[in-house]
């Protein structure tokens, strides 16, 4: 890995040196991630609502249109009908990847559910992002890769208590 652009003083805070990496995590590895994801045939924004839903939807299957809304939004600039937009170009052939249904629980709200085939390309899009990031892995030794696991485990715990603090 190259050395972060700047150099950390000394003196800077613990919370100060985790901020250098946000560019390179986010904006370098996160990106070409997200494009190993994406395969080459959805949008950014079609790939983060398929990821959505495999890792906070219900079973990884399906979630309510409104929470994705809600989640969408805190990440991009998109407005309603850019989801909305989005979701439908993935429930459409040749994409068929989601279906929109009722929500039995609200007639106005909607479920999106992955199809058969939206499971296949789910699963496709997590060996791609295995297999982007085996490539980079397979440069570190074993015990840094455990460490930075669990690193990210106790990062998203740790982020998750500080939000329901506030």
């Amino acid at each position: 890995m190259k050395a972060l652009a700047r150099s950390v003083q000394p003196q800077e805070t613990t919370a100060a040196e985790l901020q250098e990496f946000f560019y390179p995590i986010h904006y370098q590895i996160g990106m070409a991630l997200e494009d190993a994801l994406r395969g080459g045939v959805l949008t950014r924004k079609q790939s983060a609502i398929l990821w959505m839903i495999r890792s906070a939807g219900e079973g990884g299957r399906g979630m309510r249109r409104k929470d994705i809304v809600r989640l969408m939004q805190s990440w991009f600039e998109v407005t309603n009908s850019g989801i909305s937009k989005a979701i439908r170009g993935m429930a459409r052939p040749p994409l068929a990847l989601v279906e929109i249904s009722e929500d039995p629980r609200s007639a106005r709200e909607k479920l999106i559910s992955l199809t058969p085939k939206g499971e296949r390309f789910v699963a496709a899009m997590a060996a791609r992002g295995e297999v982007f990031l085996e490539d980079i892995v397979k440069h570190l030794p074993a015990e840094v890769i455990r460490g930075g696991v669990e690193y990210f485990r106790q990062l998203i715990d740790a982020f998750n208590r500080s939000r329901a603090a506030n």
